[in-house]
């Protein structure tokens, strides 16, 4: 429907804006949106094809500074495990799923206000880390605040952490494609709507970050939480 769509991008570009100012998972801030608009089994493809465009040109950015060995590790461990868990997502009953989704919502603000930085991880590491990932991403959409801090322990800055993470995602967005389409999931409304939520998306992500520097992202960031902890408390508690 022309409205759904029309209210979709206005999510999404609120939401991609609000976390280039938060500074992290726009995907995370999506999906419970996404969810009640569509669906958990539409919603989660839904984001994946949206997040394909960001992913995709953070990578051609920053193409220069890439590790490619992390990346490798990253996706032997992803690949199998998002295929997998888009099986899963597939022919699982939806409301267990809706209480995973919602205890992921709420341990993703646990885990950023208790996380401690990891130490350095041997290159090999990146196996389970991308297994963890790609299991996690292809049930729940987006799984980023979780895995960053291991790219961040090996010492990646700058292009180098922007580039390595986007090729690793990237990776495992575009396996858990495959196994969506295997499992039915890539409907024509799910293709329509992904695509054209994107521009929306990559506008939002570039208006946050001209404004990030002009206002305070402590507040953006307890409101973002806030939000997160609301969602995965309706998630745990609805049918």
């Amino acid at each position: 429907m022309p409205h759904t769509l029309v209210f979709a991008s206005l999510a999404a570009f609120g939401l991609a804006l609000l976390s280039a100012v938060a500074g992290f998972g726009g995907g995370v801030l999506l999906l419970p949106v996404f969810t009640a608009l569509f669906g958990l089994r539409a919603a989660v493809p839904m984001l994946t094809l949206t997040q394909l465009s960001s992913n995709g040109s953070r990578v051609w950015l920053n193409r220069g500074e890439l590790r490619w060995s992390l990346i490798a590790w990253f996706a032997l461990g992803a690949v199998p495990c998002a295929v997998a868990g888009g099986l899963l997502l597939a022919h699982a009953p939806p409301a267990p799923l809706k209480r995973l989704l919602g205890a992921f919502l709420i341990g993703v603000v646990l885990w950023r206000r208790w996380r401690r930085r990891p130490r350095r991880p041997p290159d090999p590491a990146f196996a389970a880390v991308g297994a963890a990932s790609g299991l996690g991403s292809a049930l729940l959409g987006s799984v980023g605040p979780l895995t960053a801090p291991f790219f961040l322990a090996v010492g990646l800055t700058r292009a180098a952490y922007v580039g390595t993470e986007a090729a690793s995602a990237l990776v495992m967005h575009l396996t858990k494609i495959g196994a969506y389409g295997t499992g039915e999931l890539i409907t024509r409304q799910v293709l329509l709507y992904g695509l054209a939520l994107t521009p929306a998306t990559l506008l939002g992500a570039g208006a946050g970050k001209r404004i990030v520097a002009r206002i305070s992202d402590r507040v953006f960031v307890l409101l973002v939480e806030a939000g997160l902890v609301v969602a995965g408390a309706l998630f745990l508690i609805g049918r």
